[in-house]
């Protein structure tokens, strides 16, 4: 597996800022704003430590899964590119 899976959802995520959709939850949430999308990354944090102390394997990649979504739009928020991040992750790994 690579990374492609990640960028696609990042790159949703860009075109939902981009181009907000009615119906999108992505465009919902960044239209509350910066505050907002704070708010549920801490929401997801809490529930990712909850299920790390009394959940199996499947609930704690669920909500892994869901708080690095929503970093994601917190960085899409910020005009972070994708590479920026992946370009940190190799300058720690030397």
């Amino acid at each position: 597996m690579n990374l492609e899976v990640l960028k696609e959802v990042y790159k949703v995520i860009e075109d939902r800022k981009n181009n907000p959709k009615p119906s999108s939850y992505v465009s919902a949430l960044m239209a509350k704003g910066f505050e907002s999308v704070l708010a549920k990354i801490e929401e997801e944090s809490k529930e990712l430590i909850d299920a790390a102390k009394n959940k199996n394997s499947s609930e704690i990649i669920h909500e892994a899964v869901d708080l690095m979504f929503h970093m994601f739009i917190l960085l899409v928020f910020k005009n972070i590119k994708f590479e920026e991040i992946l370009k940190e992750f190799k300058r720690r790994r030397k």
